[in-house]
């Protein structure tokens, strides 16, 4: 079989859940399947139930991440070059996933519609078709439009002032936490992370385990199913 590059690889693993991807990643005890990067439950590699996906019709998606940190905006605060996001989302490699970690004060957590049509336009134009962060977002029909994937707390129509307070570093958003560089995975469950690194390895064992599983659920789809047919079709594994 042909080598597949990275980028065919970030394309086939379109076909997978994220949840297989978690699967693949994490540690299972007697597993000779899983390639065991993080601890399933400590290894902050998946994100948790505060973010929904905002538009399931599309389906998995995959790419490289890029991370940005916004808050709302007060003097003791640096604010980055207008075009730091811009420029960091164009050295990134394509697709690009935007992992955005937002921090405000006591009382905005939930007012800011951070991100809406025109900042989607220009992080699209740059490579962006998924974007996971950790606080609202408004343009909801807009975006709809746009194929970008969005994991978000919810909706919101305004926001004040922000500030874009860094890229480039690891952020924390919903338990999940991110490098500049990571592959990110994401469907309407959540998303996954993993290092650039293991992307062949994932995308081999995740073959591998869609097989296992649809060759296990076979035995679940036998005529006139009983637990002592259950019981050999198991023996002969």
């Amino acid at each position: 079989m042909t080598e597949l590059t990275d980028k065919q690889i970030i394309q086939e693993l379109k076909q997978f859940d994220t949840a297989t991807i978690c699967n693949v990643v994490a540690t299972y005890a007697g597993s000779d399947i899983c390639l065991s990067i993080y601890d399933s439950w400590w290894g902050e590699y998946y994100t948790d139930t505060s973010l929904r996906c905002m538009y399931p019709q599309l389906g998995s998606i995959c790419g490289y991440a890029a991370t940005a940190w916004y808050s709302d905006k007060k003097p003791e605060h640096t604010t980055l070059d207008r075009w730091a996001l811009l420029e960091h989302l164009d050295a990134t490699p394509k697709p690009v996933v935007l992992v955005a970690k937002q921090t405000y004060s006591p009382g905005l957590e939930n007012m800011c519609g951070l991100f809406g049509g025109n900042m989607t336009t220009s992080y699209k134009a740059f490579g962006v078709v998924g974007v996971v962060t950790d606080g609202p977002f408004r343009d909801l029909e807009e975006i709809r439009e746009m194929n970008v994937q969005y994991l978000a707390t919810g909706l919101t129509s305004g926001h004040g002032a922000i500030q874009l307070r860094g890229v480039g570093m690891p952020v924390t958003v919903a338990r999940m936490t991110v490098q500049s560089g990571d592959i990110v995975h994401m469907d309407q469950c959540g998303a996954a992370k993993f290092p650039a690194k293991y992307l062949s390895k994932v995308y081999e064992l995740a073959l591998e385990l869609r097989k296992r599983e649809q060759e296990s659920q076979k035995k679940y789809l036998i005529p006139d199913l009983s637990l002592e047919k259950l019981k050999a079709a198991h023996a002969k594994r």
